[in-house]
């Protein structure tokens, strides 16, 4: 019968689910995985609203709700009529969670308990022409917004010669590209009996493959960056030149009252020295808007960041109060000044896009192509190509222009 999976959030679930597709195959029922994300509270909205629509449309399928919504609002997704089985993030990658034919109707798993991370072994990803390997799982750090952490449990790391094996399958099944992902990929290596970093990763795989043609990371805490990740920045040209960063804020007391491990002068000086090693290094961040007791001159702060830091892609959230978090007990910021802060922090995000679009007019850059017309400079910047090119190819192409989202090439 078919098997499908809708997933929500991050790069992780995304691998996730293609693991559970395969885990579930083959089965007796019309099932439907709904692997939910809880990061945002609207996250967790958008999970219900497919669930019940999914079950208006084929209501003799079951559906497993599975994910960080599933392990952090364990009642709220069993109360619902639509939801036949709950299984929590641990069970989720156990082949015998889903060939048993009967997933537990509540999520069984102390996920706080859990030590391993066991390797992803999965040569392709179906849509995905870029394959992402999760190298970490968890997160030991307590950030006043986040429920994260109790979705995922604490930080562990897969082994490297686990990596570098799958990364390795990867590129021997034809893949030219892989993101390095994780839930705080830069604590990566500390919970493994020998000492290991994220930059020593890096190293170890460019060393040990050298066919593959591109390496990425995920999302990173700056702080947190290595001095072998920083020598790999600098001196490893097939480590891309694009960093996306988990900044959150600019202002020195909201960063306090998230509880980040960062100022604002020590992501302006990570942004100024990863650039020093790495000229045309592109950045990316998240930002949140309108966190709790945020002034206007705090949120400036912020805004200022996206100049200061020279920051091109942003991931823009308007904030959204987590039952259970320090933050949701703080004096809240009103919805339509946090909506509002949002706007401004995107349109400044806008505006260094275009900016950074101009610049790129005029060169040749060499792109990795993708479905439907698409390729992504080495910078992550995305390029339109005909649509009949096809996917997975490197080619050089040259920039004529832009659309205000995309470079256009010749």
């Amino acid at each position: 019968m078919a098997v499908e999976t809708l997933t929500f959030g991050c790069r992780l679930n995304a691998v996730e689910s293609e693991v559970m597709r395969g885990h579930a195959r083959g089965g007796e029922r019309d099932r439907v995985i709904v692997n939910t994300c809880a990061v945002t509270a609207e996250a967790g909205r958008q999970a219900r609203k497919a669930i019940r629509r999914i079950a208006r449309e084929r209501p003799d399928a079951e559906i497993v709700v599975t994910g960080c919504g599933a392990q952090v609002e364990t009642e709220t997704y069993a109360a619902m009529p639509e939801v036949a089985h709950l299984v929590g993030n641990d069970s989720k990658m156990r082949r015998e969670t889903w060939v048993t034919q009967d997933p537990q109707r509540v999520a069984p798993d102390d996920i706080m308990a859990v030590r391993a991370a066991p390797p992803t072994r999965i040569a392709t990803m179906t849509g995905h022409t870029r394959a992402f390997v999760p190298v970490q799982n968890g997160c030991d750090h307590r950030c006043t917004f986040c429920v994260i952490p109790f979705g995922r449990g604490n930080s562990r790391s897969v082994d490297p010669v686990d990596v570098v094996d799958q990364v390795a399958r990867i590129v021997d099944h034809g893949g030219r590209e892989v993101v390095l992902t994780g839930v705080d990929l830069t604590a990566y290596g500390r919970d493994l009996p020998e000492p290991m970093s994220l930059g020593r990763l890096v190293q170890a795989i460019l060393a040990a493959i050298p066919g593959l043609s591109r390496l990425r990371l995920s999302s990173i805490d700056s702080i947190e960056a290595d001095e072998a990740l920083m020598e790999a920045i600098a001196g490893e040209p097939r480590l891309m030149p694009h960093l996306h960063l988990s900044l959150q804020a600019g202002d020195d007391l909201i960063l306090k009252r998230m509880k980040r491990r960062h100022g604002r002068a020590d992501a302006i000086r990570f942004c100024e020295e990863a650039r020093r090693l790495r000229p045309g290094l592109v950045l990316g961040a998240d930002l949140i808007a309108g966190f709790p007791t945020e002034t206007e001159a705090q949120f400036t702060r912020s805004l200022d960041l996206v100049a200061e830091c020279g920051l091109t892609h942003l991931h823009v959230f308007p904030y959204s109060p987590r039952p259970g978090t320090p933050a949701a007990r703080m004096p809240a910021v009103a919805p339509d000044i946090v909506r509002e802060r949002a706007a401004r922090l995107r349109e400044a995000g806008d505006a260094a896009l275009l900016r950074h679009l101009a610049g790129e007019v005029g060169r040749v850059h060499r792109v990795l192509t993708e479905r439907g017309g698409i390729g992504r400079t080495e910078g992550f910047t995305p390029v339109r190509l005909p649509p009949e090119t096809p996917a997975g190819l490197l080619r050089e192409v040259s920039i004529r222009g832009h659309d205000g989202r995309a470079l256009l090439a010749v």
